[in-house]
Formats: C-alpha cells, structure tokens, sequence
C-alpha cells in the first residue's frame, strides 16, 4: 500500500476515535458548493498522476489528487475526452472533486452524468479502512455499484483515493446554431428535437436567444444544419459560450445574488419567478439568479416535478440542498453510517446532522 494512503488511514482511524471532524478537499475550487466545509483540511493534491490508461479500451484510472487540466490534456493528445464535461472551476479543480461534486457541464443531457462515467474507486472510509469497488472494465457486475454512489456525496462517505472513469472520443465535427425566441417556445422545440435522430449535444436559452450545439460524424452534422436552419456562430465565439457555460466564468453567473440550480422535466413549463433565468440540456437543467425567498423558489420548482439547490451564494448556514422526503434521508443516514459510523468525514456538507 502506498505510503501515502497509509498515512491517510492511521489519521482518519485517529480522527474517528476523537470524533475530530476532517474536511476532505482537492483543489478547494467548489468550497462554495453544499454546506459549509468544517473540520481538520485533508488535502488531496499530493496525490496525483495517472495510474493506467488504455486508449483503445475508453478507461483511464487516475489518483484523486490528479488536476482536471492535466488529465483532459492527456486525453486530449489522444483524441479523447470525459464525456460529461466536468466544471473546472479553477486551474487546480482535481478529478477527486469532479468525482465526489457530482457535476456535469453542456454535454450531460446527450451522454449522461458523472456516476455513468464511473467504473470503479478505492477509497478510505470513515474507520480508516482502504475499500475498492467496480473496476476498469465497462462491463461490471460484482455486485451493488458503490462506486458511482460516491459521485455527489462531497466527500461524507470516504476519501476517494483513486478512481477508474469511462472516456469516449472527441467529436470529428461541431457546430453551433442560434435562434430567436421566446422561453415557451424554446422549451417546445427543444423537446419535439429531442424525440428526433438529431445529434444536439448542448442547449442554452436566455434572454430570448437559443444556442445549439451539434456534434458527430460530419454528415450528420452537415445533415443537421441544412434541416434546423438558424444562424451559424463561429466556432471560436462558439467555443468561448460554452466554455464559459461549463466553467460558469458567463457573465449570466457573476454578481452576488443568490444562484439557484433547478432540476425540472424537460417539458415543465416556465418557473416564472423574479430573476434572471439560463435554460439547460433541454430544458432540463435551469439556472436562476435570484433575491426570491427559498421557500417560495422550492414551493413553486416542487410544483413543476422538481428540485431546486442554492448552487452559490445565499444563506449557507441553512440546507441548501432540496429537502428529501422522510424515506429518502433515512436512506441517506444509513448509508452514512455504514460507510462513516463516527461522522467525520465533511460532515452536514449535504445536510445538517447527516
């Protein structure tokens, strides 16, 4: 066992019997997601670097510690990418952060999230034990997926050590379309596209204006492009879009207003609620700058089959994340406890208590 896990485990055993409190953190780029981080830092960026890599399998296994730029560059030599689009808040945003924030950028709608991408992990749980699950293989069936159970848990199930990620190959061609129109009629068509063989892998309205992105074979985007019509953003202008809808540096997210991420079904009508609103995946993922009070943003998000989080700013002292219904948080505790029993490990970073 390498060293540095080893060192990793005896503290967290220590922590454990002192209930010391550990704030697991990479990069810190997504300090400002979730509750307040508390607790002894724990960092990972020590632990870096590629531990196996096959092109010709689509699998990559890196440590947690490993920066996002430095593994998208590797795969970029190859021609490949992480599918999901990761945000990469910072320069130093490490794929143990990705892996353990849960988040995915404008290609999540057309390929999937984060937890679809994981293959497998090693991890240290909250008793200071080295655990391994799945593996670096798409195909795995030994048993209950715990691994991609760590995509989202912001660390309060273990550190992650190291992770083993599906990746595919880039895009041969992309371009970008724009149109002119009104929220409700984006959220029409971006829905009658999406039940057609059309390869859109982004989607962003605002303020009356709708960017496409489509990317595949080159046929099937030319093909694409000569039946959707609408104007053609230069790929340079196209690809500062969405890269700053990836890495929110979109002016649409700066200012201290509270942000809010709301989670919908694609075909949910218009929140209609004061602020400034970004449409996403198809309507399915809708940004919301905004002073409203957050019961009134849940109570109206719930009433379109959603789920809203205060993404940034806000009162952080209070939950951020939707409250879960009674059967859900008991699930959630359970699962806490199995993995961290003595509760160190970010603890109330998704809930108070949990």
């Amino acid at each position: 066992m390498n060293d540095q896990i080893q060192n990793w485990a005896e503290r967290i055993r220590t922590a454990a019997a002192s209930g010391t409190a550990q704030c697991i953190r990479g990069g810190g780029s997504k300090d400002f997601y979730g509750r307040q981080p508390v607790g002894e830092i724990l960092a990972t960026t020590g632990y870096s670097g590629i531990v196996n890599y096959e092109p010709s399998e689509l699998v990559v296994t890196v440590r947690a510690g490993t920066r996002l730029a430095d593994l998208e560059a590797e795969l970029a030599g190859r021609k490949q990418m992480l599918a999901f689009e990761p945000p990469r808040f910072g320069v130093d945003s490490t794929v143990g952060g990705c892996v353990a924030a849960g988040l995915a950028g404008p290609r999540r709608a057309a390929v999937g999230g984060v937890r679809d991408f994981v293959l497998g992990a090693r991890i240290i749980d909250g008793r200071g034990e080295v655990l391994r699950f799945g593996g670096e293989v798409m195909k795995n069936v030994a048993g209950y997926d715990v691994s991609r159970v760590l995509a989202g848990s912001l660390g309060t199930l273990g550190l992650i050590v190291e992770v083993s990620l599906k990746v595919l190959p880039r895009p041969v061609a992309e371009a970008t379309l724009r149109f002119e129109m009104d929220e409700a009629a984006a959220l029409h068509q971006l829905n009658a596209w999406g039940g057609q063989p059309l390869p859109i892998s982004a989607s962003a309205w605002r303020g009356g204006v709708l960017d496409l992105r489509l990317s595949g074979a080159s046929a099937a985007v030319d093909a694409a492009i000569a039946r959707l019509g609408g104007e053609s953003v230069p790929a340079q202008v196209a690809e500062a879009l969405w890269a700053g809808l990836r890495d929110q540096r979109d002016v649409f997210f700066s200012g201290d207003d509270a942000l809010w991420r709301l989670s919908m079904p694609s075909d949910a009508l218009a929140v209609q609620l004061a602020g400034a609103q970004l449409v996403e995946w198809g309507g399915a993922q809708r940004w919301l700058r905004s002073t409203a009070p957050a019961g009134q943003i849940r109570a109206r998000v719930a009433e379109l089959g959603g789920h809203a989080v205060m993404f940034r700013h806000g009162d952080r002292s209070d939950e951020v994340f939707h409250p879960l219904p009674a059967p859900l948080m008991a699930l959630q505790r359970n699962l806490k406890k199995a993995f961290d029993p003595a509760g160190i490990l970010n603890p109330g970073r998704l809930y108070a208590g949990l």
